[in-house]
C-alpha cells in the first residue's frame, strides 16, 4: 500500500464522502489532563467510516463487472457502506450479516436496498457463504478489510487528519483508531506515516478482543479464542487481515486495550460533552484516550470515533451511568 493508492480513493470519493469534523470539548482535556481532539466518523454516511473504503472499492471496478453486483459480510457498518455504496452506483448489493448483529445495523442495510442474508457466526463462515455466493451469481466480492482499494478509502480519514491537525497547529501527536480486522488502523497509519512523520498512530482494541494488540506484541498473526458474546460486536474480527497486519507492522506503535466500563462510560461523555452518538465499537479509541493516558506519551492525542450506528438500549444504559 503506497500513499498514492489513498490519493486516488480520495479523489473517487471526492463529492461523495463527508469530511468529517476534528472535535474538541475542555471537559475531556480536562479528564485526560492533555488535548484530546475526536475525528468524528460517527458523522459520516450511514453512520461510520465504512463508507470510505465501500465506495473506494466499488468505484474502482470495471463498469461491466460491476453492474452484475457486488456482495459483502459484515456485522453491520461495513453492510451499510456497502449498501448505501451500490445504491449510489445504482447496482444490486449483496449483504452476508451475522444473526446476532444489532437490529438497527440489519434493518438499516435493507432500507438501503440490499439484499441481506443472515448466518450464525459460532457454525457457519461467512467468507466462506460470500465466496460461494459470488461465483454463483458472478459478483464481486468486497471485504470488510483485507481489500486494498478498501484500505484505501479508509486511508483517506489520515489525509483528513493531517490537513485538521495542521490547521490547528498540532505537530506530535498519538492517533488512537478502534482496530477490527485493521483497515482503518492500516489506511490511516500509511496516510500519516508520509504526511505526519512524527505522528504515532495506535489500535486500540476490546478486552477480550485483542488480537491486533497480541499480534503487534509477538510479531505474527494471533486469533481470538471467541467470536461472539462481546460488547463492541463492529470490532469483533477472528485475527488481523493479510494485508493489513504486515502494514500496521511496519506503520503503527503499541495498541491498547480497554475494558467494556470504560467504553460505556466514553459513549456517555460523547454524548453529554460532544453531543454525538457513537456505537461501542467506535467509542474504543476515545475511550483509550480518556482512561488510558499512561499508555502514551504525547500532549496531544487524536481519537477516531469510528461509528455511531447503537441499539437504543445500549445507548440508554450508557447514559444512565452519567
Amino acid at each position: 500500500m503506497q500513499i498514492d493508492e489513498i490519493f486516488e480513493a480520495d479523489r473517487r470519493l471526492n463529492n461523495k464522502k463527508r469530511i468529517t469534523p476534528l472535535l474538541n470539548s475542555p471537559f475531556l482535556d480536562e479528564i485526560a489532563d492533555r488535548k484530546i481532539f475526536i475525528k468524528a466518523e460517527c458523522l459520516q454516511h450511514t453512520g461510520s467510516f465504512k463508507f470510505r473504503g465501500a465506495f473506494s472499492a466499488i468505484s474502482s471496478i470495471p463498469v461491466a463487472k460491476r453492474k452484475k453486483g457486488v456482495i459483502a459480510y459484515s456485522s453491520g457498518n461495513h453492510a451499510q457502506g456497502v449498501a448505501l455504496a451500490a445504491k449510489i452506483h445504482e447496482i444490486h448489493a449483496t449483504i452476508i450479516m451475522p444473526e446476532d448483529a444489532p437490529e438497527i445495523k440489519i434493518n438499516n442495510t435493507r432500507d438501503l436496498g440490499a439484499e441481506v442474508i443472515l448466518y450464525d457466526r459460532l457454525s457457519e463462515s461467512r467468507e466462506k457463504i460470500g465466496e460461494r455466493i459470488s461465483e454463483e451469481r458472478l459478483l464481486s466480492l468486497i471485504p470488510p478489510y483485507d481489500h486494498t482499494d478498501v484500505i484505501a478509502g479508509q486511508g483517506t480519514i489520515g489525509l483528513e487528519i493531517a490537513s485538521q491537525a495542521d490547521e490547528n497547529g498540532i505537530e506530535k501527536a498519538d492517533v488512537l483508531v478502534c482496530c477490527g480486522g485493521g483497515g482503518l488502523t492500516s489506511g490511516i497509519a500509511v496516510a500519516l506515516s508520509k504526511l505526519m512523520p512524527n505522528f504515532v498512530t495506535r489500535p486500540v482494541e476490546p478486552e477480550g478482543f485483542d488480537d491486533v494488540v497480541r499480534s503487534l506484541k509477538s510479531g505474527e498473526r494471533q486469533t481470538n479464542e471467541k467470536m461472539s458474546g462481546g460488547l463492541c460486536d463492529a470490532i469483533i474480527t477472528p485475527t488481523p487481515g493479510e494485508l493489513t497486519f504486515p502494514l500496521m507492522k511496519k506503520y503503527c506503535g503499541e495498541g491498547i486495550v480497554v475494558t467494556d466500563e470504560e467504553v460505556m462510560k466514553a459513549i456517555a461523555l460523547a454524548f453529554t460533552r460532544l453531543r454525538i452518538v457513537v456505537e461501542p465499537g467506535g467509542a474504543v479509541a476515545l475511550a483509550a484516550a480518556l482512561f488510558h493516558t499512561k499508555s502514551y506519551n504525547n500532549e496531544t492525542v487524536i481519537a477516531v470515533v469510528s461509528g455511531g450506528n447503537i441499539d437504543p438500549d445500549i445507548f440508554r444504559k450508557a447514559i444512565e451511568l452519567i
